[in-house]
């Protein structure tokens, strides 16, 4: 018979990942690593904590497998080690919206009121950009649209949307996207161009789901 304690440190060492991600900021590193890769002062201005916290997440996540990086002079850049971690975060992210008491609640808090913000699928917005009748926004920070964004779309960040926006044809079917489901860009994007006058949805998810299932990618600007 098998020991019992090989067992249990083998179930321990399989249980470390998601215990390294059993904390919100590392989930939300992940969510912005499935991106593209950042520096770790990137991720400490986007997760809203110090560069010595954000440190300490990231080496907990490098120690369980989840995170590599590479160093280009003094700066250190952190990625996921492979697709398979952000298909991991987002098989734990439907999980959660699946079962997860006021899951939804929360996220309505978080993205505001979804009055006046449609959805457009996938597969609509990739037949869209076939026929080439859509404008396609990604209005995620440049850094992640030039580590790779939907083919086609053009970078404007929901920061610099407010000064660009004049620029936007007015006769134009606009779809802004950015990371997921529960990226808040997206929707200011299509609330303030609807507030101008545009017709503008969201897509569905964001880049990450888009590129797995296939869609055509580009990278750079």
């Amino acid at each position: 018979m098998a020991d019992r304690a090989a067992k249990d440190a083998l179930f321990e060492a399989l249980a470390s990942v998601a215990k390294a991600l059993g904390n919100g900021h590392r989930a939300e590193i992940i969510d912005v690593l499935a991106q593209g890769e950042r520096s770790v002062d990137d991720l400490s201005d986007e997760i809203g904590q110090s560069v010595a916290n954000t440190s300490h997440h990231l080496r907990s996540l490098a120690r369980a497998g989840v995170l590599t990086t590479r160093r280009d002079g003094t700066r250190v850049f952190y990625r996921l080690t492979s697709e398979r971690v952000a298909e991991l975060w987002a098989a734990m992210r439907d999980v959660a919206a699946a079962h997860v008491a006021d899951l939804d609640h929360l996220a309505r808090a978080y993205l505001g009121a979804s009055d006046g913000v449609e959805e457009i699928s996938r597969d609509e917005l990739a037949q869209r950009l076939r026929a080439g009748d859509v404008i396609v926004l990604d209005v995620r920070p440049s850094a992640e649209y030039n580590a790779g964004h939907v083919l086609g779309a053009r970078s404007i960040p929901i920061t610099e949307l407010r000064r660009q926006v004049r620029a936007l044809p007015r006769d134009a079917d606009i779809v802004a996207y950015c990371r997921g489901p529960y990226c808040v860009y997206a929707n200011d994007a299509v609330k303030q161009l609807r507030k101008r006058g545009f017709t503008a949805r969201r897509l569905q998810d964001g880049y990450p789901e888009w590129q797995r299932d296939g869609l055509p990618v580009a990278s750079g600007q």
